[in-house]
C-alpha cells in the first residue's frame, strides 16, 4: 500500500505525465457536463418521469449505460460514441471482402488518414439515422397524455433540430476522443464509454440496496456473478505458446541466434472489442423499429429483439463470436508472423516455414479463440437473464459481464501507459516487475 502512495506521488512529479492526466480528466468532465444538456423542444421534467416509468430493463436501458444516462437525458450527447463504433465496423468489415479497402489498409498512414475520413464520414450518416430514430421516439413519448415534446414545437422543425443536435453531439464526442488520444492518457474512445459506465455506479447501488426489497438475493447474485467473470478473464487472459528456434548464423566474429524463443497465442486476443463491436450492431433493429412506433407488427418484432428476450441473447451471442474472430484475425496474421520469423532464421520444430507454419499458427489461434468467444458471449448474456431474479436492472448492466469487462480492461490499459511514462523516467511504478500482471505476459 506504502508502494502503491509513493507510485501514485510519482506520476505527478512528471511534468508532461502530469499534464496529460489533468487533459483527459477535463475532456472527461465535459463529457459529463453534455450527458446533462437536453434537446431543444423537450420538456426536460416530464422526460425524467416518464423515463422512470418505463422499463429500464430494455435495450435501451443497457445504451444508457453505455452512455452514461445521456439517452435518458434526452441530452446532446445521447448517442454517445457508438455510431462512431458502428461505422468502424462497417469500414473494418468492408476492409475484409472489398478490394478498394484492402488496397487502402495497405498503404499505410496515406491510407490509415484515408481510412479514418471515410469513417467520419460514416459516423456522420448513422448519427443522423439515430438521430431520427430518436426524435421519433421522443415525439411519441408521453405521460398521462401530455406530451414529451411540446405540440408547438414538434413536427418537421424539432426532428431537423434534434438530428443536428444528436449528430455533432456524437462528432464533438469523437473528435474529444481523439484529443484524448494524441494530448491525453489513455484510449480516448474506450475511456469516453469507460466514464459513462462508472458514473452509473451510484445510481445502480442506490437503487439496488435501498429501493429493491430482495436484498440477501442480490447480494448473493453478485457474488455468483463477480465470481464467474473473475473466471472467465482469468481464462481469457492465459496463453498457449509456441516454441520457436532460431539457427545459429555467423556474421564476422558475432553468433546470432541458436536459442529458443516463444509466441504467446492469447486465448482472448481481441480483448473487449468483440462485445463493443456486436452491442453497436444490435442498436440497430431497435433504432430502426423507433420509426414505426404505431405499428403493431413492427411493436412485435421488436419484442423478439427485447434484452431479456432468448432471440437477442441467441443473435448476440453469435454477433460476439464472430467478432471475437474477426477482431482476432485483424489483430494477429498468422502469415505476416510466419514470414517474420522466416526471414530470421526461426522455425517451429517439426514445422516446415512458409505457409505450413501459418497454417499451424492458424490452426491453433482457431482451436483457443473458440473457449474465450464462448466465454465472451456467455457474461455478455448472463446480466439480462439474473435480472429475473430479483436483480434491479441498472445494477445486472452495471455489474454484468460487459460493463465489468469493459471497465476492467480500459483501467488496465490505461494504468499500463502510467506505467510506462514512469519507467521511462525511472521512477517505480505499481508493480514490482514493472509490468502490469496478466495483460503484458
Amino acid at each position: 500500500m506504502v508502494k502503491f502512495g509513493e507510485s501514485f506521488r510519482n506520476i505527478f512529479k512528471i511534468q508532461e505525465l502530469r499534464t496529460r492526466l489533468l487533459y483527459t480528466a477535463a475532456i472527461l468532465i465535459v463529457v459529463r457536463i453534455g450527458a446533462h444538456i437536453t434537446l431543444p423542444g423537450v420538456d426536460a421534467v416530464l422526460l425524467a418521469k416518464a423515463e422512470a416509468s418505463q422499463a429500464a430493463n430494455t435495450l435501451f436501458g443497457l445504451y444508457d449505460l453505455f452512455v452514461g444516462g445521456a439517452f435518458k437525458n434526452a441530452a446532446i450527447f445521447a448517442l454517445g460514441i457508438m455510431p462512431y463504433i458502428s461505422s468502424s465496423i462497417i469500414l473494418q468489415l468492408l476492409g475484409a471482402v472489398v478490394p478498394y479497402f484492402q488496397k487502402l489498409s495497405k498503404e499505410g498512414e496515406e491510407g490509415r488518414k484515408k481510412l479514418t475520413q471515410l469513417t467520419r464520414y460514416g459516423t456522420v450518416v448513422v448519427s443522423a439515422l439515430q438521430g431520427w430514430g430518436v426524435s421519433v421516439r421522443l415525439s411519441s413519448l408521453q405521460l398521462e397524455g401530455m406530451p414529451i415534446v411540446p405540440a408547438e414545437v414538434s413536427g418537421f422543425a424539432f426532428t431537423v433540430s434534434t438530428v443536428i443536435f444528436l449528430t455533432a453531439g456524437t462528432m464533438f464526442m469523437m473528435w474529444l476522443g481523439e484529443q484524448i488520444t494524441e494530448r491525453g492518457i489513455g484510449n480516448g474512445i474506450s475511456l469516453i464509454i469507460f466514464i459513462g459506465i462508472i458514473a452509473r455506479f451510484p445510481h445502480s447501488i442506490v437503487e439496488q440496496f435501498l429501493v429493491s426489497q430482495n436484498l440477501i438475493i442480490g447480494l448473493l447474485i453478485l457474488a455468483v456473478m463477480v465470481a464467474i467473470i473473475a473466471g472467465v478473464v482469468l481464462v481469457t487472459q492465459g496463453t498457449r505458446r509456441i516454441p520457436v528456434q532460431y539457427a545459429k548464423r555467423v556474421v564476422g566474429r558475432k553468433v546470432y541466434g541458436g536459442v529458443t524463443q516463444y509466441i504467446p497465442l492469447r486465448v482472448n486476443t481481441a480483448g473487449v472489442m468483440p462485445i463493443i463491436f456486436a452491442q453497436s450492431i444490435m442498436f440497430i433493429p431497435q433504432t430502426i423499429l423507433t420509426f414505426f412506433p404505431e405499428s403493431e407488427f413492427m411493436q412485435t418484432i421488436s419484442g423478439y429483439f427485447a434484452y431479456t428476450s432468448f432471440t437477442y441473447a441467441f443473435f448476440y451471442g453469435l454477433m460476439i463470436v464472430f467478432f471475437t474472430y474477426f477482431y482476432t484475425a485483424i489483430a494477429f496474421n498468422p502469415k505476416d508472423v510466419s514470414e517474420n520469423m522466416q526471414k530470421q532464421g526461426g522455425f517451429i520444430p517439426g514445422i516446415r516455414p512458409g505457409k505450413h507454419t501459418a497454417d499451424f499458427i492458424d490452426n491453433i489461434l482457431t482451436k483457443i479463440t473458440l473457449p474465450g468467444s464462448i466465454f465472451l458471449a456467455v457474461i455478455a448474456i448472463l446480466p439480462a437473464f439474473v435480472s429475473r431474479f430479483g436483480v434491479t436492472p441498472s445494477f445486472s448492466q452495471f455489474f454484468g459481464g460487459t460493463s465489468l469487462l469493459i471497465m476492467v480492461g480500459v483501467a488496465l490499459d490505461t494504468l499500463q501507459q502510467v506505467e510506462s511514462h514512469l519507467l521511462m523516467r525511472h521512477y517505480d511504478g505499481f508493480m514490482k516487475s514493472g509490468k502490469l500482471k496478466g495483460r503484458l505476459r
